[in-house]
């Protein structure tokens, strides 16, 4: 099974794709979409929809995991991520691609074993579990690598849902 996991984010998209089988996770590519800040926002959601299809034409993966909206104390923020996540979400609905939804919690829970794991906590369990010599740059290509074994650890439960 091919991955492709998703940390949305309007300035920077996290993603990182990995096949699965037997047990075994395999990275196959990890980076971030990036957008201007100059830029208006409906040109930033259009890059960023443009940068997923393109993933989803080169990798053709299987299924999407993408993390759930956390919400804090800045709302700003968490409408510009949903934004972001809506796109990618858009994305994969329209290849009719079977998505994940996690949250931060249980991420963390799949990875490390604990649902309130420390960011390097997950990073150095990551590295591990990929085989991988060094953490994944940036953050938000970690964050979703992160996810994509997450989709794995929990067989695709969750919060999961079909795009069909």
């Amino acid at each position: 099974m091919r991955v492709l996991g998703i940390d949305p984010g309007t300035a920077i998209m996290g993603f990182g794709l990995i096949d699965y089988q037997n047990s075994k996770h395999k990275p196959l590519a990890y980076g971030a979409i990036r957008t201007s800040k100059d830029d208006k926002t409906e040109d930033r959601l259009k890059q960023l929809f443009h940068g997923v299809n393109r993933l989803l034409d080169e990798y053709k993966p299987d299924v999407m995991a993408v993390e759930e909206l956390f919400f804090n104390r800045n709302t700003t923020t968490a409408i510009t991520v949903g934004q972001a996540r809506g796109v990618a979400l858009l994305a994969a609905g329209l290849r009719e691609i079977p998505v994940g939804e996690y949250t931060p919690l249980q991420v963390k829970q799949a990875v490390v074993g604990y649902g309130r794991a420390e960011k390097h906590q997950v990073q150095y369990m990551l590295t591990k579990i990929l085989g991988l010599q060094e953490t994944p740059k940036p953050d938000d290509a970690a964050d979703a690598l992160a996810i994509a074994v997450c989709y794995c650890q929990f067989g695709g439960k969750g919060s999961w849902r079909s795009a069909k």
